[in-house]
């Protein structure tokens, strides 16, 4: 008997009140597992802009940098 057929077979056992917690525990299952397909995807979109990211970050720093430069001038 595959484990499959054996979980099948349990099923039919089980009264209304479990069967209800059963499919909720599928439910949270399926949850857990799209969560964690997304945060693989959102780190591999760091990963490709992270690059990207740093450099406009640096970009603005030297825009602050000078901005505050000529405040300070004023």
């Amino acid at each position: 008997m595959s484990l499959k057929e054996y979980v099948a077979h349990e099923l039919g056992t089980l009264g209304e009140n479990e069967l209800k917690q059963v499919a909720e525990y599928v439910a949270f299952l399926k949850f857990r597992s799209r969560t964690s397909a997304a945060e693989a995807h959102l780190a591999s979109l760091y990963s490709e802009f992270a690059q990207e990211d740093q450099e406009l970050a640096e970009a603005g720093m030297n825009d602050y940098s000078q901005a505050l430069s000529q405040e300070d001038a004023q």
